[in-house]
């Protein structure tokens, strides 16, 4: 997965289209994000830079229930890429911890 605008967009679209908001703000997030799960807010400290923005997404979309079969065909894809890359970095965790 390339860090561009285009990957960012694309991520982006995957959350919202599970009617999630995402804000850039100021903020002092020590992982860079805050969830308002209630109310399906996603804030992002607004001085992450592009490469920053991707991979708190990326770190988040597990965390949440999404159901893949009301995602758009693009954004289905993203999802399972998104989650394939998660699954591969965990077994890889898990190899280098044993």
């Amino acid at each position: 997965m390339k860090y561009t605008q285009t990957t960012l967009n694309k991520i982006e679209k995957l959350v919202e289209e599970q009617h999630y908001v995402i804000r850039y703000e100021r903020g002092t997030f020590q992982s860079g994000y805050c969830i308002l799960e209630q109310k399906k807010v996603v804030v992002l400290n607004k001085f992450l830079t592009l490469e920053g923005r991707i991979n708190a997404l990326i770190e988040l979309i597990p965390q949440f229930n999404f159901d893949p079969s009301t995602l758009s065909p693009e954004s289905a894809k993203v999802y399972h890429d998104i989650m394939s890359r998660v699954k591969q970095s965990g077994a890889e965790e898990q190899a280098g911890n044993q």
